[in-house]
């Protein structure tokens, strides 16, 4: 079977991991908290195990993917993934649950550095910015196509039966990709080079020079963090947030069930984070680092102000705008973040300095999901989540400084921060 063209292979791979991930996520909350009956610790816990996978792997596999093949690591994390979720429906108990995010998060790691950073050596750094805005725009697309599904297989088959779609869904995406996945544009590092654990020691190495030398880097490493240290409790506690607090109105003449419910919410999530991507692609120069990064610090500051109006209103519709816009904007830092931290890199360690990000942000996570879901536990979830938003508020200050830094595309010196 001969190859596809790289660009289409890499929103392929969006699409599909819109569809499968949503088919899972839409009914997930109900899933956890009312079959599996897990309180806010739990909830939030889950986010550690997973952080913890992730932490753990982040680096050595993207050290795997700058020396041996990037192609072969996003393959090898798309099958895990799918099994980490699959594993996820085989019981409602806890240690399953918590199973299952330790197996995915160990897949997320083949790919989260390695699939940016082939696409941008595929492409190029010049032409890759609106090919990741465009692939994030489609997982969107893919995602809504995945929400009926999801809530459909949840009603009429049960509420663990998406995983076993979406799992599904991912292992055969795997299988297609070993067949026409190309890669022209990566150099792995020659056989007779390879040491076993030295080279994958001296490919890090270099990956965390590069990093270093660049200022700009540095800084973003620590609004990196801060954003790890705020997630967990937004992504665990949100929606259960909603569950908890207000009773979900009926929406015209039709009373929704729960599930029902969250499957018109995601749909309205996603449909913003379309526009929003689009209004971003329009708005932002992603040729230019200082134009991305003061586009992420805007963003981040309407994150800050849709968190803190989400947790402090006591309106079910002010509620939901600000989840909307909150959602909105989240998604398109994704897409932005990625574009600027390639732009800051040479490709011989790409992989690993995307995957080194990743680290940070799960180091983050590792230590602000115990601390926010304890507090959710002793005094409410709208506490966590208030104390998430302030956590996030010091990234705004930290763009600031970036954007005086930042370059684009070559590497600016290390300079005093």
């Amino acid at each position: 079977m001969p190859k596809l063209n790289a660009a289409l292979i890499y929103r392929l791979i969006y699409v599909v991991f819109g569809f499968s991930t949503m088919v899972m996520y839409t009914t997930y909350v109900v899933y956890r908290v009312e079959v599996a009956g897990l309180d806010a610790l739990q909830l939030v816990l889950l986010g550690t195990a997973l952080e913890v996978s992730i932490f753990l792997f982040e680096v050595p596999t993207g050290v795997v993917a700058d020396i041996y093949s990037r192609r072969l690591s996003i393959i090898i994390g798309v099958f895990l993934f799918g099994i980490g979720h699959a594993i996820e429906g085989l019981v409602p108990i806890f240690s399953v649950i918590l199973l299952s995010q330790v197996v995915w998060g160990f897949g997320h790691t083949f790919i989260s550095g390695a699939l940016d950073a082939w696409i941008t050596d595929e492409v190029g750094t010049r032409r890759v910015g609106p090919i990741i805005i465009s692939g994030n725009q489609l997982e969107i697309l893919g995602s809504l196509v995945g929400i009926p599904v999801g809530v459909w297989s949840a009603e009429y088959l049960g509420l663990s039966f998406p995983y076993f779609v979406g799992g599904g869904v991912l292992v055969a995406l795997g299988i297609f990709l070993i067949f026409v996945m190309p890669e022209h544009g990566f150099k792995p590092v020659p056989v007779k080079e390879r040491q076993g654990w030295r080279t994958m020691f001296k490919t890090f190495n270099a990956g965390l020079k590069t990093a270093r030398r660049s200022a700009a880097l540095m800084v973003f490493a620590v609004a990196a963090l801060f954003v790890g240290l705020y997630s967990e409790a937004w992504d665990r506690l949100a929606q259960p947030y909603l569950l908890q607090v207000f009773s979900f109105p009926a929406l015209g003449t039709l009373q929704l069930s729960n599930v029902q419910w969250f499957g018109v919410l995601n749909v309205i999530f996603l449909l913003v984070g379309l526009l929003a991507n689009q209004i971003a692609k329009r708005a932002v120069d992603t040729t230019r680092g200082p134009a991305v990064a003061r586009g992420l610090q805007l963003l981040y500051a309407g994150m800050v102000l849709a968190m803190l109006l989400f947790s402090l209103t006591g309106s079910f519709a002010v509620a939901l705008l600000a989840m909307v816009a909150f959602n909105g904007l989240r998604r398109v830092t994704f897409p932005l973040t990625r574009t600027w931290i390639n732009q800051q890199i040479p490709t011989k360690s790409r992989a690993t300095v995307l995957s080194m990000a990743g680290q940070i942000d799960a180091l983050g996570e590792l230590g602000g999901g115990p601390i926010l879901g304890t507090v959710g536990r002793m005094y409410s979830m709208r506490a966590a989540l208030v104390t998430s938003a302030l956590v996030l508020t010091p990234v705004v200050a930290l763009f600031q400084r970036i954007i005086a830094m930042t370059h684009s595309p070559a590497i600016k010196k290390k300079s005093r921060v």
